[in-house]
């Protein structure tokens, strides 16, 4: 009972202290107060029951009571973030109050004063405010092995490089008959600033192809969200004659006479990189990777690392391991353009092993890459929502969650909450708030799909206009048909919200 009237009275000191600062705060800012603190008391009221019920159990099965054993159980239940807020509830309305006492009583004289004292008060003000915080940040971010400057350096090795190779294999096939390549584009979480991976993290570079003269790619879609992906690549012939408009004759696959095709088909894009008429992932990977290893000679980089060209059948994975053996992963997969837009269809697939070579997949990668880079843009320089997304994506391992999943969450939660609610001082809070819409989403086994019926997308991404037009794809839609999996994700759930706990409150 102890423990349960402290976690009462520091709610009600809450209580006391809201008419104490009430007055001296925006009709706004003390209604947003007040919604936290009812919805912490609720929370806590669940809590306080289970936490009295345990409390009963275990006096009945030993005749000590377990203090520890109910600590650490109380920290298992996600209602125990409810908790957690309200000593930074409490510590905020703290530093309203004494900020506001600071302030002179007499108008005239505090008008009167000049702009630099002012500015040294509100330095030191904000300095104490952020001390909660930034205990608690410096804390978190020790565990966390990639640093952003690390990271950064790292991004911009792997981009130098790419666009090195790229420039030594567009001038090998400008005379060809193959697919032209575009530059890189960074995708995934190590270019989006938030790999838990560290120093093994693989940087992932999407590489556009168009067809090459006298082609055209021709996208045969399946349906939207559909598993797994139907969609292929038909590569179709096109006219290429000249003659009409008085020009040099232009070889012409479509019209070339059949003998004369025949002569050609060793060289043509048809009969190298396709099978039947569809562009085939594993012939163009080989087919990449021959030319990645031809190329390195000529690049600048082979002084520096050493590369290697490991197994795979549908991208191109490196390794360069430079003279202190650190080594560096790159995979470069290869992305077909939905018309003008941000979406690709992408040779890597989460199912590679059992599709078709033929089978492309729909990748929204670069469409998320470009969304944090908007919300970069926006966002205050001390913002920490890559941090919680970083956290809990490292607190995944052997559960059946993906960083996806938690990746989804904080994208619909940054196109909701605005960028300045994401600075470090409300870490705890935002932590709060994926932690909460996550289980929202398990409880109603629906997680919307971010990009597919969503009116509030920035406008500088570009989608098919089918995708606003859409009826969102539920990603949860398996704990719909399956209840032995939603069981499984509601427990698994409670294993990231505990190790979170105990990595936030208890530094294991």
């Amino acid at each position: 009972m102890a423990a349960i009237r402290v976690l009462a009275l520091l709610v009600l000191s809450i209580f006391q202290l809201l008419p104490m600062v009430g007055d001296e705060l925006d009709e706004a800012m003390r209604e947003h107060v007040q919604q936290r603190v009812e919805h912490l008391m609720a929370q806590m009221t669940w809590l306080l029951q289970e936490l009295e019920q345990r409390s009963l159990e275990q006096r009945s099965q030993k005749p000590a009571f377990a203090w520890g054993g109910l600590i650490f159980a109380a920290l298992q239940q996600w209602q125990f973030w409810a908790i957690a807020g309200v000593p930074v509830l409490l510590f905020r309305l703290c530093w309203w109050r004494r900020k506001r006492r600071r302030q002179p009583e007499i108008g005239h004289e505090e008008e009167s004063s000049s702009s630099s004292t002012e500015l040294e008060e509100d330095e030191s003000e904000e300095e104490d405010a952020d001390d909660y915080q930034r205990c608690l940040l410096n804390s978190i971010t020790k565990r966390i092995r990639l640093s952003v400057k690390s990271m950064a350096y790292r991004r911009q090795v792997v981009e130098e490089l790419a666009s090195d190779l790229l420039t030594v294999l567009q001038g090998r096939l400008s005379n060809s008959f193959f697919p032209a390549l575009q530059p890189a584009i960074g995708v995934g979480s190590a270019f989006e600033g938030w790999s838990p991976a560290g120093h093994d993290a693989v940087y992932h570079l999407l590489v556009p192809m168009k067809p090459p003269r006298g082609h055209t790619f021709h996208l045969e879609l399946g349906a939207a969200g559909e598993m797994p992906a139907k969609n292929c690549v038909r590569v179709e012939l096109e006219c290429t004659c000249t003659r009409d408009q008085g020009m040099e004759n232009v070889l012409c696959f479509l019209h070339q006479p059949e003998e004369g095709l025949a002569r050609n088909q060793v060289l043509s894009f048809l009969g190298i990189l396709c099978t039947g008429s569809y562009l085939d992932i594993e012939k163009t990977a080989r087919w990449f990777q021959k030319l990645v290893r031809s190329a390195w000679r000529e690049m600048p980089q082979s002084r520096l690392y050493t590369m290697k060209v490991l197994p795979s059948s549908r991208s191109c994975k490196l390794q360069l391991t430079n003279a202190s053996g650190r080594s560096l992963f790159i995979e470069m997969m290869f992305g077909v353009q939905r018309g003008d837009s941000d979406i690709f269809l992408s040779s890597q697939t989460a199912e590679a092993a059992f599709t078709p070579s033929t089978t492309w997949a729909e990748t929204y990668d670069v469409a998320e890459a470009k969304f944090f880079r908007h919300v970069a843009r926006q966002a205050p320089r001390d913002t920490s929502h890559l941090k919680c997304l970083q956290l809990c994506a490292g607190s995944l391992v052997g559960t059946g969650f993906s960083s996806d999943v938690f990746k989804t969450v904080v994208m619909h939660l940054l196109n909701t909450i605005p960028p300045s609610s994401w600075r470090r001082r409300e870490f705890l809070m935002r932590l709060q708030d994926i932690m909460w819409y996550l289980h929202g989403c398990l409880e109603e086994k629906r997680l919307h799909h971010f990009f597919f019926g969503n009116e509030n997308m920035p406008e500088d991404i570009v989608l098919p206009a089918a995708f606003q037009a859409a009826e969102p794809i539920n990603l949860f839609q398996c704990l719909l048909q399956d209840p032995a999996a939603h069981a499984k994700a509601l427990h698994d759930f409670e294993e990231v919200q505990g190790r979170l706990t105990r990595l936030v409150f208890c530094g294991d």
